[in-house]
């Protein structure tokens, strides 16, 4: 029986693999018991791109503060500073230690290989089979998108595509931790992706099953079977999780595959552990961010306050006048309300787009209010506007208003054609919600790295404001803490956000894998004490087999 130098009690190590911002680990790495107790610890987190890296290094560097932030940092979120601190110089130590727990490396390369292993052997001598293993291998040439993208590339061979085997990496490193729980997420699409005529989740779920010996692992899903039990040949589809139906406020559908060490799961009843609790009622959108600042859009050239409500009123008549032939009476008469008060907003008040200190609160119950908000946060970070061109605020202005008395985003068929854009294929269907609002009484659609590129599927459904979500609200829809802050350029903020795994779903399941181990800590304590009393014959008696036995996995 393996052992470590921490009690039951004890923080596990967590190892994130193809980390992004950290919301995989943030959910774990935020989990406290019953006593408050912190129960992982993020050991090492390895990320590739430039300003993910940085995020990760700023967030392991607050950890290890516990929940008592410097005051810099403090300072440096409320008063809108910008992200140039030296916490090295402030704080060597804890900056240090963070430093070393976060790689900035492609994995699947030798350096990185040799790098990883190194740590993972480290870990391993605190606590040889205690440990939990996170990651998403790069999902590009799996997502639905991605590989409609390749489809059109005549020179695409999915077979060369070095994304599509990048889990190996991560089998690798399952296989040579060995850890009690690893938890592997990828986009909904993987489900159905292929490499000539074999599914990819096929081969990848047999890898995961055998990764340190023959049935290593067995493979569970948080969200099912409604049946209980371990699955001999679970199909790929019992591992799919609505993120919706767990309180996270978007509809976001993704592929999680848990995986229990056998001598685990022989001796447990696991999915009775895993299983999530489904809410009663979604989140949505304006329970997360309709109390936010109200915030102007921007324009893309020539920007100010005026050219703002200037553009603003025009889009407003213009867009009065228009025929809405598609809409009942009271339909007009609510998109009509709508315009006029977007004509309102702009003419008596013009919206800063920075944020409004004390503008933080949030309408939707505990414990996700409570997950997401800082008491002490008074101006929201990574919140302000990006710039759109006058015809794209004006279809955002119809959009928005149009959501507010359909209830729903129009599609292509119902915009006016004064107001289509220039696109080749508006009108072939491919791209029929093109501008999509993202309505407010219910969870949003996919926050996706594709909001980097332009907001025309994420359209803020307050018709005053005329704009597309700021990285603050795609992050609070994705359920990232308030201060949270994401490193990089605007555009690198996005992709950052759209990547990533909500930590608030992170965070139960982190919930459930804590309860998993300790159910499994007091299994081999019940069966080492006993072991010890047989073996005695009487003659040696432990009083406390809890705190005797030091087990952890």
């Amino acid at each position: 029986m393996s052992q470590c130098s921490h009690f039951v009690s004890s923080t596990v190590p967590v190892i994130d693999l193809f980390s992004g911002p950290g919301g995989l680990a943030e959910g774990f790495a935020g989990f406290r018991d019953g006593r408050g107790r912190a129960r992982f610890e993020v050991a090492l987190s390895v990320e590739m791109e430039q300003s993910a890296y940085e995020t990760l290094l700023l967030r392991a560097f607050l950890r290890k503060f516990g929940e008592d932030y410097p005051p810099e940092y403090h300072n440096f979120v409320n008063c809108n500073n910008t992200p140039t601190y030296d916490w090295k110089r402030s704080y060597p130590e804890q900056w240090a230690e963070a430093a070393y727990e976060t790689l900035q490396m492609e994995l699947g390369t030798p350096n990185a290989t040799k790098e990883v292993d190194k740590r993972i052997k480290h870990i391993q001598k605190r606590c040889q089979d205690g440990a939990v293993l996170l990651g998403g291998p790069p999902c590009q040439s799996y997502s639905l998108v991605g590989r409609a993208r390749n489809t059109g590339n005549t020179n695409y061979d999915p077979a060369k595509d070095k994304r599509q085997s990048l889990y190996c990496e991560y089998v690798r490193t399952l296989g040579m931790l060995r850890p009690a729980v690893a938890v592997m997420e990828n986009v909904k699409g993987i489900l159905s992706a292929r490499v000539g005529d074999n599914l990819v989740i096929d081969k990848i779920l047999k890898s995961l099953r055998h990764a340190a010996g023959t049935d290593s692992y067995r493979l569970y899903s948080v969200a099912g079977p409604e049946s209980g039990g371990w699955i001999e040949d679970p199909r790929p589809s019992d591992f799919l999780v609505r993120a919706d139906e767990y309180g996270v406020p978007q509809a976001r559908h993704r592929v999680i595959v848990v995986c229990v060490r056998s001598d685990i799961s022989k001796a447990l009843p696991v999915s009775s552990f895993l299983h999530l609790e489904k809410n009663d009622q979604p989140v949505t959108v304006l329970d997360v961010i309709g109390l936010m600042p109200r915030l102007r859009s921007r324009i893309s050239r020539g920007d100010s306050p005026k050219v703002w409500r200037n553009v603003v009123l025009a889009a407003c008549k213009r867009i009065s006048n228009l025929p809405m032939p598609s809409m009942t009476s009271e339909e007009i008469s609510r998109f009509h309300s709508a315009i006029r008060s977007a004509k309102d907003a702009a003419s008596n008040s013009v919206p800063g787009y920075q944020g409004i200190p004390g503008a933080t609160e949030m309408a939707c119950p505990n414990p996700l209010n409570t997950w997401i908000r800082a008491a002490w946060v008074q101006r929201l970070p990574n919140n302000e506007t990006r710039g759109h061109m006058p015809s794209d605020i004006e279809r955002y202005l119809f959009a928005s208003a149009f959501a507010k008395a359909k209830g729903v985003s129009p599609r292509a068929a119902d915009f006016p054609g004064i107001l289509a854009p220039n696109h080749v294929n508006w009108q072939s269907g491919k791209f029929a919600d093109r501008f999509r609002v993202q309505v407010g009484d219910r969870p949003s659609s996919t926050i996706t790295s594709h909001i980097s590129k332009d907001g025309h599927y994420f359209i803020h459904p307050d018709p005053t404001q005329c704009r597309s979500l700021t990285v603050r609200e795609a992050a609070r829809l994705q359920t990232f803490p308030d201060d949270y802050f994401f490193k990089g350029g605007r555009t690198q903020q996005y992709v950052q956000v759209g990547n990533a795994v909500p930590p608030y779903l992170a965070l139960q399941i982190a919930r459930r894998v804590a309860i998993l181990i300790d159910e499994y800590n007091r299994h081999r304590v019940r069966t080492f004490s006993g072991s010890v009393r047989i073996r005695s014959a009487g003659h040696l008696e432990i009083e406390n087999s809890v705190t005797t036995a030091a087990v952890v996995t």
